[in-house]
């Protein structure tokens, strides 16, 4: 199987929200990665913000022929420090092997909820 994708993508609108209606409709965002290489990747995320340095430290893995819908709401970064809610920033997604990347946000802040789904930019041919 041919390995599809790139190995650097950027998310330049990026914004997890706090409140959620309830426990059972969570707020949430989602960098959702597609990996259909034969080995694992292996990604870092790096997030940039408007009034503060960069964040780094964030890492995870998609095995290879799968996928994984990283949750923003759950992942630590290598301190153990989760993603601030309710502040804009944008997102770096590396891989050491190509991927293909897609950005999606459930705001369930009010009871008509929101989903918001886009595909990543990839900054490398």
């Amino acid at each position: 199987m041919n390995a599809y994708g790139k190995t650097a993508w950027m998310i330049p609108d990026t914004y997890y929200r706090s409140v959620s209606r309830n426990e059972t409709d969570k707020s949430h965002e989602a960098v959702c990665v597609l990996n259909t290489s034969d080995k694992d990747a292996h990604i870092t995320l790096t997030l940039f913000f408007e009034d503060r340095e960069p964040r780094k430290g964030f890492s995870a893995v998609c095995p290879s022929m799968r996928t994984n819908h990283i949750r923003l709401d759950k992942i630590v970064d290598s301190d153990g420090v989760g993603i601030v809610p309710d502040t804009a920033y944008a997102i770096l997604v590396e891989s050491d092997t190509p991927i293909v990347v897609q950005y999606t946000r459930v705001d369930t802040s009010a009871p008509e909820m929101a989903l918001m789904t886009t595909m990543a930019y990839s900054i490398n041919n």
